[in-house]
């Protein structure tokens, strides 16, 4: 096991990404462009990151389980329905739409570092290691849920 497997909160993960994302775009001086309407964009963009993560939370709550992705092993219920007949980790995925709303809203294509430095890490450090534990807990259920349904969209 990684020393940073399941080490740092998912929405901690998506702050530092927007930090570099800030900093690769504002603070190195590289190239900056105006995107006409960012502001509707990125608001669509934002009210639908919420919109996602809402849907998420919201069959987590109904399925009474955990919703702290730093103890995955405390699940009580793998949730298939909802949202989650679209993606396997729509939280993460709302993260995603969010740190792609900062992105159009800095207007630097240097952002998209961090970007994929969030999508790396999420995959490498948080995923891959729920998935092994939701393996263990719920079996061929969990398995075959992850036949039919994919990681990110």
């Amino acid at each position: 096991m990684s020393s940073l497997e399941l080490k740092i909160p998912p929405p901690l993960v998506a702050l530092i990404a927007a930090g570099f994302m800030w900093l690769f775009s504002r603070e190195l001086g590289l190239m900056v462009y105006n995107i006409p309407y960012k502001e509707i964009i990125c608001g669509v963009l934002v009210g639908l990151g919420f919109l996602v993560d809402f849907a998420a939370l919201w069959r987590f709550m109904q399925a009474k389980t955990t919703i702290n992705p730093i103890k995955p092993s405390n699940a009580s219920a793998l949730v298939t329905t909802g949202i989650y007949q679209y993606t396997r980790n729509p939280m993460y995925v709302g993260n995603f739409i969010f740190l792609s709303a900062w992105l159009l809203w800095l207007g630097s294509p240097f952002g998209l570092v961090g970007l994929v430095m969030y999508v790396v890490y999420m995959n490498s450090f948080q995923i891959q290691v729920e998935e092994r534990v939701l393996t263990e807990m719920f079996g061929n259920e969990y398995v075959v849920f992850c036949k039919h349904v994919r990681r990110w969209l």
